[in-house]
């Protein structure tokens, strides 16, 4: 180092602190030293520091470098953002859960459930390759080095059994942290052999494993030992209360109205909530963008249509689906030979049907922003109608009788999709909801023109709901799939209201009996991170609070949420989950085929919310491309469930309902395998249950757990479904399942003394005693097994206005006489146990 350089004179800074480090100032240079100073305050300038100095100036000259050149390969490595949607390249409707993947970097995400997707990657040269089943995937190479907003149009014209797979779809199952989910394609439920020919989405959900239905016949479901009330049934966002038309034996969902289905058994993700066991998510389809389309159907008991198409080509749709059943039609004959069986002076009028109506409407402002209004109505009716005439006292009389009873749902909800930014999506819905059920019976007596008599009940039950829902989804890198938001909505409960009126002779006294109307305010919010931690491992969690405000008494929760994913290899993962879930509604019961006198209900300042929590372990393997298969083991628990206490029943009308029901806990554990195979010429599943679900009330059955109504060790489902060419293809499914468990008398013995009873018919004295019946547990007993078989063919054949379709079916084609409940009779003087079924083989046909 060249002394000279150093101008001799320092200026050193005043100091007042020891050790510090001060600056001075040479030509062109910098160099740090040491000042220190004692007590009388000199410097002590040590020059033979200034080499040492020097040296480190250039070692951090050489580190500002290194951090420009870092800053260089940072600016080189930039990140940029594809984002945009997927949609249907014949119709624009929107594609949910494609797969959106890079394959240089191994790096991808899914369309949300408004077909948006965000993928961030750096910038390179990308291989994007969108695909979803059914569809020709889309695949595109280019440099990536700014961000891009793109919609990709999928062509569904290709056949299933052509589909080319990619990397990214075989492994979805695999590679996911969600498990005990089944996405269920739409053209399966309409291919798979059912009941009089109607396809029906909870039927088909019903042959899955963990999935269990009721009564024969019937559409209710109960997942993983939960009961129908803790299923979260969602049609386009809005909570569905009654499910089922006919009593139970179909469901509300008119499949050509339908666009997906998703079904949640266990590991729910945090933006789901306010059940237990379930979460069954519909979407509607949006409407055809492109042009008009339509389709209809008739059968056996139900005829259909669904009518699309744009308003505004490319920016406004609608579509519109209806459907009624024609019972009253096909058996208004048989009724009218009965009515003209009683005579001249009577007459009968008789029949039910029921109804569902769907419509949507689609707007696309801009590419940024959206909206969708939906709404449903459906209604079922039975009505019975006598009359009688007669002469007396030179005056015509008549009494007339009017039974009705209806039930159904409204379903409204309007939506608005925004995309603030490239990365961050939102959609805000406003919903309203109304479940009612009305009976009514009136009697009448004329006498000529004049009312002498009239007397009528009335009973009103149901659940009114208004609120809405603010969700968001954050998509920073692909290692991050982040949502949160919440839901707010206000309950208006009526749990049952008998109104009596009588009017006589111009004099009316009118009577309300039963229970006030109840207010609530229910509210959550949630936050999920979906993280991907590294190639073998990753997870998703998440929160969800909730709270519910009901006569001056306010409930909270907070539910964690975590599902995880190890991958083994390509093809082999394990995955394991915990979730609670909370429920402050509940479904207090009182028959086994969905009559409309369940009664919907609040938990209150007496009646506590529901709560649960469930563990899942499990495996997920793809066999190869076509075939997955998925092993799981869950435990769960249920605290606050309510039943009838014995003894007690819904006609029970001098006391509240709070005061008619038992709270205690559940409990169930089991295994579930899953074999799909998901598209070719042969598709299908193979599903088998292993599974215990209990009970236990403190004052029924002596405080014993027993098992639930529904608890079935075994439960097994084969569904095939057969594509032998373009024009023919053939449906099967087989089930078989454990025996209900019942609660049966086991021995009898007389009480007091016996007496003795002559039958002037057979001329013979009998003795009787009146006998007690003795129980041994409650559902001890277990009534034979179910099983059936169902089978189905379709032929097709291309029209010039579009493809028509015959439809062939047989219902328990083997017709085994399944039981729906037992009963104790008499057969040659012997008190035997007696079955009782409903369905015997039953063909169908549908055009």
């Amino acid at each position: 180092m060249d002394l000279k350089l150093i101008q001799r004179k320092v200026i050193i800074k005043r100091a007042f602190i020891p050790g510090l480090r001060a600056i001075s100032k040479t030509k062109n240079k910098y160099f740090s030293f040491i000042l220190v100073y004692n007590s009388t305050f000199y410097p002590i300038f040590a020059l033979r520091k200034v080499e040492k100095a020097y040296q480190m100036l250039r070692q951090k000259y050489l580190l500002v470098i290194s951090i420009m050149l870092l800053m260089a390969g940072t600016i080189y490595a930039q990140k940029y953002t594809i984002s945009g949607y997927v949609q249907d390249l014949r119709s624009g409707e929107r594609i949910i859960s494609a797969s959106v993947y890079d394959l240089k970097t191994k790096q991808g995400t899914i369309t949300n459930e408004y077909g948006f997707f965000s993928l961030t990657l750096p910038s390179d040269t990308v291989e994007l390759s969108i695909s979803f089943v059914g569809y020709a995937a889309f695949s595109s190479t280019f440099y990536l080095d700014s961000d891009i907003s793109m919609n990709i149009e999928l062509d569904p014209t290709i056949q299933l059994a052509e589909v080319t797979i990619t990397d990214k779809k075989s492994d979805d199952l695999v590679k996911s942290t969600q498990m005990s989910m089944i996405d269920m394609p739409i053209h399966q439920i309409k291919a798979l052999p059912v009941m009089f020919g109607e396809a029906d989405v909870l039927k088909t959900l019903q042959l899955m494993p963990g999935v269990q239905s009721g009564s024969e016949g019937t559409s209710g479901i109960y997942v993983r030992g939960g009961g129908p009330d803790q299923n979260l049934i969602l049609l386009d966002g809005v909570p569905v209360y009654n499910a089922s038309h006919l009593f139970g034996f179909f469901s509300v969902f008119n499949t050509d109205a339908i666009s997906s289905v998703k079904l949640i058994k266990g590991g729910f993700p945090a933006r789901y909530g306010g059940r237990l066991s379930s979460v069954i998510d519909i979407r509607m389809k949006e409407g055809n963008m492109k042009e008009f389309h339509g389709e209809g159907s008739i059968g056996n008991v139900a005829a259909k249509f669904t009518f699309e198409g744009p308003i505004i080509k490319d920016k406004t749709s609608f579509i519109v689906s209806g459907r009624r059943t024609y019972i009253d039609v096909l058996a208004a004959p048989i009724v009218a030979a009965v009515s003209n069986s009683y005579g001249d002076g009577e007459k009968l009028r008789a029949g039910y049907y029921f109804y569902d109506t769907n419509v949507k409407l689609n707007h696309k402002f801009s590419e940024k922003d959206r909206v969708y209004a939906s709404f449903y109505t459906g209604l079922d009716k039975a009505y019975v109608r006598t009359s009688e005439n007669y002469v007396w006292d030179d005056t015509t009389n008549y009494d007339k009788s009017i039974f009705d009873l209806h039930w159904g749902n409204i379903k409204s909800a309007l939506r608005w999709n925004h995309i603030f930014t490239n990365k961050l999506f939102a959609n805000v819905t406003g919903v309203y909801s109304n479940y009612s059920f009305i009976t009514a019976e009136q009697f009448v007596y004329e006498r000529g023109e004049n009312i002498v008599s009239d007397i009528s009940f009335n009973y009103n039950s149901g659940i009114e709901n208004i609120g809405g829902t603010i969700d968001f989804d954050y998509r920073p890198i692909p290692a991050h799939s982040i949502k949160f938001g919440g839901n707010y909505l206000y309950h208006t409960f009526e749990p049952g209201v008998f109104t009596f009126s009588v009017n006589e002779e111009g004099q009316t006294m009118t009577q309300n009996i039963g229970n006030n109307d109840i207010y609530a305010n229910e509210f959550y919010a949630y936050a999920e991170d979906n993280w991907n931690i590294n190639g073998i491992f990753k997870v998703n969690l998440g929160i969800h609070y909730s709270g519910f405000a009901v006569q001056d008494r306010y409930y909270d929760s907070f539910q964690p949420r975590v599902s995880m994913r190890a991958i083994i290899n390509e093809r082999m993962s394990i995955k394991a989950a915990y979730s609670e879930m909370n429920q402050y509604i509940h479904l207090l019961t009182n028959s086994t085929i969905g009559l409309p006198t369940d009664l919907w209900l609040p938990s209150t300042d007496s009646v506590l919310p529901e709560y649960s929590r469930q563990a899942a372990l499990g495996i997920a393997y793809n066999i190869d491309d076509n075939w997955d298969v998925s092993l799981e083991g869950y435990y769960k628990t249920m605290d606050n469930l309510i039943e009838y206490k014995e003894g007690a029943s819904f006609f029970q009308l001098s006391t509240g309902w709070e005061s008619k029901i038992e709270m205690g806990r559940g409990y169930s554990y089991g295994a579930e395998l899953l074999v799909r195979k998901n598209y070719g010429k042969l598709s299908g599943w193979i599903g088998y249950t292993l599974s215990w679900s209990w009970r236990q009330f403190d004052n029924i059955d002596f405080g014993e757990p027993f098992p639930y109504k529904y608890d079935r060790r075994h439960d097994i489902s084969i569904v095939a479904l057969y594509k032998l060419n373009e024009n023919v293809d053939f449906g099967l499914t087989w089930v078989y399942g454990t025996g209900n468990a019942v609660t049966l008398a086991v021995a009898r013995y007389a009480s007091g003394f016996p007496y003795e009873y002559y039958d002037y018919y057979d001329d013979y004295y009998s003795s009787f005693a009146d006998e007690v019946e003795f129980y041994n547990g409650r559902n001890s007993y277990r009534m034979p097994a179910y099983h059936r078989i169902d089978l189905s063919a379709n032929l097709h054949k291309e029209k010039k206005w579009g493809t028509r379709t015959w439809s062939f079916g047989l219902y328990n084609a083997y017709s085994r006489q399944n039981p729906f409940y037992l009963y104790f009779g008499y057969q040659n003087n012997t008190r035997v146990l007696k079955q009782v079924s409903l369905f015997p083989i039953i063909p169908s046909v549908r055009y």
